[in-house]
């Protein structure tokens, strides 16, 4: 598969207009997501997103794109990091791995296992301790203040979320909104932040969340979060805009839930916080030989945004005009 990029990396070389790189490169990962059949295995699946889970300092989508072209990677970066930071060379038969770049279409990294030490090299920097135990979790409770953050973000799309003092069987709830109406930020947080002065109010109620928050730690009430807002990027309540998440309603149920806690995995592994996602997982992995027909784009996108949203605060959404 990294020939298919490659292969439309090298376009860019004919093409003087970068958005028709852009649109080829687009058309490549298209193309690439369409050969997912190997992950129709629900083991392989489930290998797919615990290397994703573990391979936590690239984002799911690339993390995604390197298990795709080398399941064994360790550790990446680019020809000139190795060199400049840790004194290593490219080996002169390395297969490149291809993964996204911020602002261009794609770049190339190279796994350690193809890079190899240079005698003279000084001052550098020891090798990342992921390299040594690259699957290293360290598991607990949420830390910082990711809670506080998506339930912010979540309001860039509309997305007010009320805790609830529910049933301990019940979790969560997302749906759109009885009617649109503008909130302050202190009815949503609940107590949060009371104190702090909101990212973002008032805004314009498109969604309702519902949380259960009896008795739930906070790293529980998150990974609930986390499995909602999957349901809403992975477009199961439909899109406002096409451009923001797709619309894929009409899912069946089955499918729906496979893709949330899929995206709900990914994001609260990555951060370490125990869930139940992994049972989940792992009991669909014995009752099922092939997962259900998802979109791997889909989920690989929500839980970049998921992630995004936890870490920093995000601009606003422009207005659609």
């Amino acid at each position: 598969m990294s020939e298919l990029l490659s292969q439309q990396l090298c376009l860019s070389d004919i093409h003087s207009d970068p958005s028709e790189t852009q649109k080829e490169t687009k058309n490549a990962l298209d193309q690439l997501f369409s050969l997912t059949i190997q992950y129709r295995s629900s083991q392989a699946y489930l290998d797919l997103l615990t290397f994703i889970s573990k391979f936590k300092f690239y984002s799911p989508f690339n993390a995604f794109l390197i298990h795709t072209q080398k399941r064994g990677a360790a550790y990446v970066a680019t020809p000139q990091r190795w060199l400049n930071d840790y004194g290593r060379s490219i080996k002169s038969e390395a297969q490149p791995i291809v993964i996204l770049q911020p602002m261009g279409p794609v770049m190339f990294v190279f796994d350690v296992s193809e890079t190899e030490e240079i005698p003279s090299a000084k001052n550098i920097k020891p090798l990342p301790p992921e390299i040594g135990k690259p699957f290293e979790v360290q598991a607990g409770m949420l830390k910082g203040n990711q809670l506080e953050l998506v339930i912010e973000n979540a309001k860039r799309d509309g997305v007010r979320i009320t805790m609830t003092n529910d049933g301990s069987q019940s979790a969560g709830l997302i749906r759109w909104a009885r009617i649109n109406q503008p909130v302050g930020s202190q009815d949503v947080l609940s107590g949060y932040q009371k104190n702090r002065k909101p990212l973002f109010a008032p805004f314009t109620v498109k969604y309702e969340m519902f949380v259960n928050a009896n008795g739930q730690s906070p790293g529980a009430q998150y990974a609930t979060i986390a499995h909602e807002l999957a349901h809403l990027y992975c477009g199961h309540l439909g899109t406002p805009d096409i451009k923001l998440w797709p619309d894929r309603q009409r899912l069946n149920h089955v499918t729906e839930e496979f893709e949330a806690e899929s995206v709900s995995f990914m994001v609260c592994q990555r951060q370490g916080i125990q869930t139940t996602s992994p049972e989940y997982l792992s009991q669909f992995v014995k009752d099922h030989a092939d997962i259900p027909t998802i979109s791997m784009e889909s989920v690989m996108k929500a839980a970049g945004l998921i992630e995004s949203m936890s870490s920093q605060r995000l601009k606003l959404r422009k207005e659609k005009r």
